[in-house]
């Protein structure tokens, strides 16, 4: 394949590849890095055997950055002589970018971004941002589609949890989903429809799926009918720090409920039974 021609079809890609980057590294040194290094691998490669050149080369800059996004957590937690080194809340980003990332992200968000795993954050841009289907994103962090979906649904509770009206208190997430076990063990019909939003959705991972839990119950009706009478066996906990609900047996977690809770009101509950999820959850039971 002749060089000038793969160099151009490279610059046809290197705005978006360059966007990408810039939004998981919120740096525009590091990206133009990661961008670099994605067309040093491309130079390196049979081009005649890549059937989708963008997506190729979208995957090759995002295991780029979650590498550099590794290799930045690994050098924050490494000590000097021999005492912890002070981690700055955010990686700024250079001033330049500040009016395109401005558009798109915002510096309040890369901030917020400074807070997930670099795995979380990987799934939460590539596919929150750009559209990456979760079977592209697994590749890259090396997980199940499922596992990566969650990944990203853990990612954007967070930064949905950034904004006040979004992420109650603890304590008054706590009340909120003790009141809908409550309701749910006792069948109370009336008091899950007032905990619930009118578009409230219950999605189900693959897992949980296969077990025969529905892949997604859409409105407050529906998902009210789902939980009433049915949640006696779950138990109040904290996820990740987080109070949401779990299903144990045998003494370790089958299934996570995790809430999205909006001004009060339950928005969405994600079901999370992915074991390899599951095992990355730090789950504390709250009651006996």
């Amino acid at each position: 394949m002749d060089d000038d021609w793969l160099a151009a079809q490279f610059e046809v890609h290197r705005p978006r590849l360059r966007a990408v980057a810039t939004r998981l590294l919120g740096s525009g040194t590091e990206a133009d890095d990661a961008v670099q290094e994605a067309w040093i691998r491309l130079s390196r490669t049979d081009a005649s055997s890549v059937e989708n050149l963008g997506a190729w080369l979208t995957t090759v800059v995002g295991r780029v950055a979650l590498n550099m996004l590794r290799s930045r957590t690994t050098r924050r937690e490494e000590p000097i002589d021999g005492h912890p080194v002070a981690e700055r809340a955010a990686h700024e980003p250079d001033p330049a970018d500040t009016a395109v990332l401005g558009d798109s992200v915002g510096l309040a968000l890369l901030v917020i971004l400074e807070t997930l795993t670099p795995a979380e954050r990987l799934a939460f841009v590539l596919h929150d941002l750009f559209d990456v289907p979760f079977d592209e994103i697994a590749t890259i962090v090396d997980r199940s589609p499922a596992a990566t979906r969650q990944l990203a649904s853990r990612a954007r509770r967070r930064v949905q949890g950034s904004a006040p009206e979004s992420d109650p208190d603890p304590g008054r997430r706590r009340e909120v989903v003790s009141a809908f076990l409550a309701a749910s063990r006792s069948g109370d019909f009336g008091a899950l429809m007032a905990l619930l939003d009118p578009d409230a959705v219950l999605r189900a991972d693959a897992a949980a799926v296969a077990f025969g839990a529905p892949a997604e119950v859409l409105g407050a009706h529906a998902v009210a009918e789902t939980f009433a009478g049915r949640a006696r066996a779950a138990r109040l906990a904290l996820v990740d720090g987080v109070v949401d609900l779990v299903w144990s047996q045998g003494g370790q977690p089958r299934v996570v409920f995790e809430f999205t809770i909006t001004d009060g009101i339950v928005t969405a509950i994600d079901m999370v039974s992915d074991p390899e999820q599951l095992g990355a959850l730090d789950v504390t039971v709250l009651e006996s």
